[in-house]
């Protein structure tokens, strides 16, 4: 259960530094996901997903948890 609470610590922590630190390159950022069709969104979001998944279970592999 520590890991989790470790993941999304992190995750808080780098989504609140990305908006104290460049909230217009956020709102540029989420014009350009709009221009983009569905299903390349779709795949974005895959893509964060399998890489997440990835990071996490190496922190386990490391001890983390």
């Amino acid at each position: 259960m520590g890991w989790v609470l470790l993941s999304i610590g992190l995750v808080l922590v780098v989504e609140g530094l990305a908006y104290v630190l460049a909230p217009s390159l956020i709102e540029r950022l989420l014009e350009m996901l709009r221009t983009l069709p569905m299903d390349a969104r779709r795949q974005v979001g895959a893509l964060a997903f399998v890489s997440g998944l990835i990071l996490v279970y190496g922190a386990f592999l490391l001890g983390v948890g």
